[in-house]
């Protein structure tokens, strides 16, 4: 049964329109939609058509919500599509608005790995195997990831990275003993994603050596709280728990000995 186009109702929403079928309220529908089926008051419009432009609304309204999150920042198509199911919007309706998004290159997986990475390696810390981990969790396919780091990343710049950040953590951990340091500074810098190899560069081209008086005035601080934590014991076994604990934080033994040797003379 053909029905004719009685009035065409605007909505609060901007681009947003009420179609009215022989005066009785039918569907709402978008100005893109509108346009493309060039709906006018006095049009016909059969049941079949009725369907397709109802179909045609979903798409652009699932278009709409799309580019609004877009507009914010870079997504992803896993990003795009979660938020579009997140929206209530129908699994065949999201299929279409995605090829869309593809289509107008809105929607580019490599371009975002590009750019993403890019950043990271300009503005952050991390290194490639936390940047990869990032990128999985959007959805990234393997291979794009793979290229993108490749093309932004170079193991010069990761070198850069890592030698700039082992600079901080070793500043960070200078009253630590120094071999307690260095674990620090290697452990820090794998958690921020960086491979072995790239580690020891970093740390070689730092040329660490220890201070020896800051290496005494860090012991001696320790030493001195773990003393006093330990006085309810007998002296012998005083010593033995507090050489104990500062050889595991890494002290030299000899300094350790002069260490105990002096808070006996001092007792």
């Amino acid at each position: 049964m053909v029905a004719k186009v009685t009035m065409i109702q605007a909505q609060k929403r901007k681009g947003r329109y009420n179609l009215y079928l022989d005066e009785k309220y039918a569907f709402p529908i978008s100005e893109a939609v509108m346009i493309k089926y060039r709906v006018a008051k006095g049009m016909e419009i059969t049941p079949a058509l009725q369907l397709e432009m109802m179909a045609a609304d979903d798409v652009s309204r699932a278009y709409s919500r799309a580019l609004d999150y877009l507009s914010h920042s870079l997504r992803t198509e896993k990003e795009v599509h979660d938020k579009l199911v997140q929206e209530e919007i129908e699994e065949d309706v999201i299929t279409q608005t995605m090829k869309k998004l593809r289509e107008l290159h809105l929607l580019d997986d490599r371009q975002y790995a590009d750019a993403y990475v890019r950043t990271a390696k300009n503005t952050s810390d991390k290194g490639p195997r936390v940047i990869r981990q990032k990128l999985r969790l959007k959805g990234v396919g393997e291979q794009l990831i793979d290229d993108a780091l490749a093309g932004q990343f170079s193991s010069d710049d990761r070198l850069d990275n890592a030698t700039a950040m082992a600079q901080k953590l070793a500043k960070r951990y200078h009253r630590q003993a120094f071999k307690t340091m260095q674990q620090k500074v290697r452990q820090g810098l794998m958690t921020k994603g960086f491979d072995n190899e790239t580690i020891t560069a970093a740390i070689d081209a730092l040329d660490l050596e220890p201070d020896v008086d800051e290496q005494w005035e860090a012991l001696v601080a320790q030493g001195e709280k773990l003393w006093r934590r330990n006085r309810k014991y007998k002296p012998s076994e005083r010593r033995m728990r507090t050489k104990r604990n500062l050889y595991q934080k890494g002290f030299l033994i000899d300094d350790i000995n002069k260490f105990i040797e002096e808070q006996d003379a001092e007792e």
